[in-house]
């Protein structure tokens, strides 16, 4: 798996995310994301995605089962105490982290 997280312009990808689905890769990236906004200490933001089950999960409009309940876990374990993060679902065309991630395939 692949993933990719930008963040004020800058793109990081990861190109061995191990072995899953592309929920797996969606929700690892989400929670990559969190890490990466944890670790800037921002604190307004808002956590993006394209893949709509990802997002509704994340949100807790619809419920994680299988994999997708033990990334839920984990995103939950980061939020902590804290409030849940804002996470919005865009169209693929407007990811730029998936935009990224086409770009870096290119490249190869």
């Amino acid at each position: 798996m692949e993933t990719a997280v930008v963040t004020g312009g800058a793109a990081t990808v990861v190109r061995d995310a191990g072995i899953g689905s592309s929920m797996d890769a969606e929700w690892l990236a989400l929670i990559a994301a969190l890490r990466l906004a944890q670790e800037l200490k921002l604190t307004d933001f808002i956590l993006l995605g394209d893949a709509a089950a990802v997002v509704a999960q994340a949100n807790g409009d619809v419920r994680a089962r299988g994999g997708g309940a033990r990334h839920f876990a984990n995103f939950q374990a980061l939020v902590g105490e804290g409030p849940m993060p804002r996470i919005r679902h865009i169209k693929r065309t407007q990811n730029l982290a998936g935009i990224a991630l086409a770009g870096a395939a290119a490249d190869c």
